[in-house]
């Protein structure tokens, strides 16, 4: 394996965006962006975040005794091996996925093999197998850089910034009122409160990381990505020495062009207007609440302008 491993890492808290700026970096022929969410999360992880966030959304622990093969297992990686193992049961069955999930354990132990077991080199024989045996996937031979997603991992970014040190970390941020509307169509959302006070959690990992890690840790704004996609987007990757793409216009899937996000994300329409629209679905209580609770952080992110109950009618 190369000696510096090229990762841009996303992180948001749910349904703030993340899905949706991992889906416009699809396409785009200099990166590799990971299929579905990246969990590479395992049961292993235990802290003090550990009862506010799922494992599968965390940065990796893994056991000082175990082998190449436990690792590979013990990477909860949901959404891509229950694709891949039984697909008939994949919110993601109608898109073509071509891809062995043993033939992926095989290289993967192949890689850590030749590198050695430790946490950067698991991930990153994690991202490279996952590309090289996906066999549908579609290749321009000019990939510089692995993209992954997982919600909430914002609160790792230091362990991930630090282990590997050729990554940049992407946190994406969404309006409070837009986002918690937007989790209240799940099935089994989360109270107002618990929803506030992770993403509140995500914003404050954020903003400290975006001053100790300056040249690597970057924030974008999803009103940013929905508005102007391609000029936002465009911008970040300058940073990595990433060119710009006109398929960063367009979200897409192994670069398909996607007419809405969903199923990769709750947001189906990424635009200004129907962001808005989302935020306006609120009762005058929720938007009260969400924004006590969002507090100091909604006039450091330009937010105060989106307030549902001061828009324009």
């Amino acid at each position: 394996m190369d000696s510096e491993f090229r990762l841009l890492m996303l992180g948001a808290m749910y349904e703030n965006g993340g899905n949706t700026t991992h889906r416009f970096l699809d396409g785009h022929p200099q990166l590799y962006v990971y299929p579905f969410e990246s969990q590479l999360g395992t049961r292993l992880v235990s802290d003090r975040l550990s009862s506010l966030f799922p494992l599968k959304y965390r940065w990796p622990v893994f056991a000082l005794e175990a082998t190449p093969e436990a690792d590979y297992r013990s990477i909860i990686d949901e959404e891509c091996k229950v694709r891949a193992r039984t697909p008939a049961v994949s919110k993601f069955r109608d898109w073509p996925f071509e891809f062995d999930d043993d033939a992926r354990l095989a290289r993967y132990g192949e890689l850590v093999s030749a590198s050695g077991r430790s946490r950067a080199a698991n991930v990153e024989a994690f991202f490279r197998a996952t590309f090289d045996v996906w066999r549908n996937l579609r290749r321009s031979g000019e990939e510089k850089v692995y993209v992954g997603y997982s919600p909430a991992l914002t609160v790792d970014a230091e362990s991930v910034l630090t282990d590997l040190p050729g990554a940049h970390f992407l946190h994406v941020v969404r309006n409070p009122w837009s986002a918690y509307a937007d989790t209240k169509k799940r099935p089994l959302p989360l109270p107002l409160s618990d929803y506030m006070l992770c993403w509140v959690i995500n914003q404050y990992h954020a903003t400290i990381f975006a001053q100790r890690f300056s040249e690597r840790f970057h924030i974008v704004r999803a009103e940013d990505v929905m508005a102007d996609p391609a000029g936002t987007l465009a911008a970040l990757l300058a940073k990595l020495g990433i060119g710009p793409s006109e398929t960063l216009a367009v979200p897409s899937w192994n670069g398909v062009a996607l007419g809405e996000v969903y199923p990769w994300g709750t947001i189906r329409t990424a635009t200004p207007e129907a962001n808005r629209a989302t935020g306006a679905e609120l009762s005058a209580a929720e938007c009260d609440e969400v924004a006590l609770r969002a507090g100091p952080y909604l006039e450091p992110f330009g937010y105060a302008e989106l307030d549902p109950r001061t828009a324009e009618p």
